[in-house]
């Protein structure tokens, strides 16, 4: 079997596919890529089926080693020293080596066939807040690739704008508890990424959203997107890793278009939400 070589992981990198669909019911989140539409183009670029497995890497500094010739494809935040949005090859014994992206967060890593580790309750993604999946990437892991791919797409280059590195507008809809706060307060302000931010939500800083009632709820189900309000009034903007309940409000919900612009933001970068 065709296997790469973890060397370096940078920050963080894990295996991440589409993620546990349709069982929050059961109390088990979905997880999978955070960027989905960067994951979905590394695995068309080598035409592997939507949902095989890939890398997905923050803020770079993953190094592979090939023990077999691989054909790969990086989408996402633009690493320097690879090839980006186009298919290529590393050779037996060539070294795969992600430097810090010059913009946005996470960069996904296909390989033609798919990193081919256990799957876990029917995904191979790995979730931190559960502990579902594969553990995080660690130097001297061994992945197998898989054998299963379709024909090569007859694409060269991917024509896709990298991330911006600038301030983000998303849109929102509203969520189910708006009238807890005034209207329109979300919308009034520039809020700044906090450097305590994950998989698990984006964390904002700005001036607090104050309260119209008191009191606390019982938990309810919590959706990708959500813009919860804890008690510090500074929203928290969940992304794949999200618990399946909470207590705290939701005010909104990123539209479902603009969560791949969220995926990508950075600690220090600006945000603004917009109907």
């Amino acid at each position: 079997m065709t296997e790469l070589t973890v060397l370096e992981t940078g920050p963080l990198a894990t295996v991440q596919d589409r993620g546990r669909v349709g069982q929050a019911a059961l109390g088990v989140p979905r997880s999978g890529a955070c960027d989905q539409r960067s994951y979905e183009l590394a695995n068309r670029l080598v035409g592997n089926a939507s949902g095989a497995a890939a890398i997905e890497v923050t803020f770079g500094g993953l190094v592979l080693r090939a023990e077999a010739d691989v054909v790969v494809a990086v989408t996402g935040a633009p690493c320097s020293g690879v090839p980006l949005n186009a298919p290529s090859t590393v050779r037996a014994g060539g070294v795969l080596r992600l430097g810090p992206p010059r913009s946005g967060l996470r960069t996904y890593v296909a390989v033609r066939g798919g990193f081919a580790v256990p799957p876990v309750l029917g995904s191979r993604s790995t979730d931190l807040l559960s502990g579902l999946g594969p553990a995080p990437l660690k130097a001297d892991d061994v992945l197998p690739v898989g054998c299963e791919h379709g024909p090569m797409p007859g694409v060269d280059l991917a024509p896709v704008a990298d991330p911006a590195a600038g301030e983000v507008v998303v849109r929102v809809t509203p969520g189910p508890r708006q009238d807890w706060f005034p209207g329109g307060a979300l919308l009034g302000q520039t809020y700044t990424v906090s450097s305590n931010s994950n998989r698990i939500g984006v964390r904002l800083e700005g001036a607090p959203l104050q309260r119209l009632r008191e009191g606390e709820l019982p938990s309810e189900g919590m959706a990708l997107g959500a813009l919860q309000i804890p008690p510090s009034g500074l929203p928290v903007l969940f992304l794949t890793d999200h618990p399946v309940t909470g207590g705290y409000p939701v005010i909104a919900y990123v539209t479902a278009a603009d969560l791949p612009l969220c995926a990508q933001l950075r600690p220090g970068q600006t945000l603004r939400f917009a109907n």
